[in-house]
């Protein structure tokens, strides 16, 4: 395990070690740059946050190529969604979003009542193609 307190410095880390995932915090050293670096590398990636817990972030590490974006309040529970990440990879289904499937009714509490209308069409298309 390493942690790095510049985004110079987990670049390195990144490309120097062999990782068989990488949790990232979005509001640490540049995280959806570190995001951008782990996804080039093809390391199964988490994200991580507390103060950016939102609907736009979200979509955006989904986009980015996140493999989750996990809550920081869920960290107790870490264990379990890096597993469903390590599955899916070693099951060469990149694709399944198991972690969103468990933190949906979460996100829905949080976000409020139509916090995907904004984006309907990404959601929908998001639910159809990755939820089992």
């Amino acid at each position: 395990m390493n942690s790095a307190s510049s985004f110079e410095e987990a670049v390195s880390c990144l490309k120097n070690n062999t990782y068989d995932v990488a949790i990232l915090d979005i509001m640490g050293v540049r995280g959806y740059d570190l995001l951008e670096a782990t996804h080039n590398l093809g390391i199964p990636t988490l994200m991580l946050t507390a103060h950016a817990l939102s609907p736009d972030n979200l979509k955006k590490s989904i986009e980015q190529g996140a493999d989750a974006y996990i809550p920081k309040d869920k960290m107790v529970d870490i264990s379990l969604y890096v597993e469903d990440v390590l599955i899916s990879r070693q099951n060469k289904r990149k694709n399944n979003f198991k972690w969103y499937a468990r933190l949906r009714p979460r996100f829905d509490k949080l976000f409020g009542e139509g916090w995907k209308d904004p984006e309907k069409e990404f959601w929908d298309e998001f639910d159809k193609k990755h939820i089992e």
